[in-house]
């Protein structure tokens, strides 16, 4: 066996020892590298990691601005809209307080119309005021006029009940009726007694009280009419019913004297009246056919100065509408 010297065995250890030792700082170097690329690699990701957070971010900003860009377009739409909205609203608040100055003025000359119509108002407030005490008063003579065909009735209803006297009194008229059945004998224009008396009973009452100075003013005729019934010839029975109501007017003024002044005599005489109807204005029962009986009739009535109650109404009428 061959014996390695010494020299060899130092040689081979430096070599050795200098290859450990690279050895050693190439994995040193490799340790180094790893180290280094794994913090390289590391940083990288972090890098690629951060980028695409930053991306991300970038994106969801990105959306973020779409959205608020959209949202700034409508809400430039929405404030043009409305900016058009104001300048026609400014146009017609424009247009309204044109208006309202025009009203205004037109307004301040209703007032000083409306003033002006006050005092006139006022004035026509006292005349009508004056106007409504003058048409009380004369209210009251309308009154008093019309009423007194209403107290003439009246008074001969209380007069002939006083004095126990039945007798038929028409309470719109105030005509008294007296049949002729019981004046008259058949188709004559005598009275008869019973007929005198019924006149002497009834007569004195009516033309007394139609005499009284308060009904006299106002009184224009006493009238007696004479009726007959629907028979026979109109020419006989108009002259039979004339020399009926004459017969009862000569026995009134026949009789006067007993119960009436020589004045009142002469007032009776100037107002008395006497008519013949023949057969007009029959009277009809509840059938409507003609009441022969009761057509036979002699009516004494009254008839108050028409002509002259309706001049004294128009004098008042028209002092009213003055």
């Amino acid at each position: 066996m061959r014996k390695k010297r010494k020299s060899d065995d130092g040689g081979f250890n430096i070599w050795r020892s200098y290859s450990d030792m690279m050895a050693g700082v190439l994995l040193l170097f490799v340790l180094i590298m790893c180290v280094t690329l794994f913090q390289a690699q590391k940083n990288y990701d972090d890098s690629i990691r951060e980028r695409d957070q930053r991306l991300a971010m970038k994106e969801e900003y990105t959306s973020e601005l779409q959205v608020q860009d959209e949202q700034l377009e409508e809400q430039r739409a929405r404030l043009s809209e409305l900016e058009a909205t104001l300048q026609e609203q400014q146009a017609t608040l424009d247009e309204q307080a044109a208006t309202l100055e025009a009203q205004s003025a037109k307004l301040d000359e209703q007032a000083a119309t409306l003033k002006n119509q006050k005092k006139k108002l006022t004035a026509q407030q006292t005349a009508l005021d004056e106007k409504t005490d003058l048409l009380a008063a004369q209210q009251q003579k309308i009154d008093n006029i019309i009423g007194v065909k209403a107290e003439v009735i009246e008074s001969l209803k209380n007069e002939f009940k006083q004095n126990n006297v039945n007798v038929n009194i028409d309470t719109q008229s105030g005509a008294m009726t007296l049949e002729s059945n019981v004046m008259f004998a058949v188709n004559e224009a005598e009275l008869t007694e019973e007929g005198k008396a019924v006149l002497s009973s009834v007569l004195p009452i009516y033309c007394t009280v139609l005499l009284q100075e308060e009904h006299l003013t106002y009184l224009a005729e006493i009238i007696i009419d004479g009726y007959t019934d629907t028979d026979g010839d109109y020419n006989y029975n108009l002259e039979l019913s004339q020399q009926r109501s004459l017969a009862v007017a000569q026995y009134l003024l026949e009789i006067a004297p007993q119960f009436l002044s020589e004045e009142d005599t002469a007032k009776l005489e100037e107002h008395l009246t006497v008519n013949g109807h023949s057969m007009s204005n029959p009277i009809l029962d509840a059938q409507g056919n003609v009441d022969k009986d009761a057509s036979r009739r002699v009516e004494v009535k009254f008839r108050l100065k028409d002509e002259e109650m309706i001049q004294e109404l128009n004098s008042i009428l028209t002092q009213t509408n003055e």
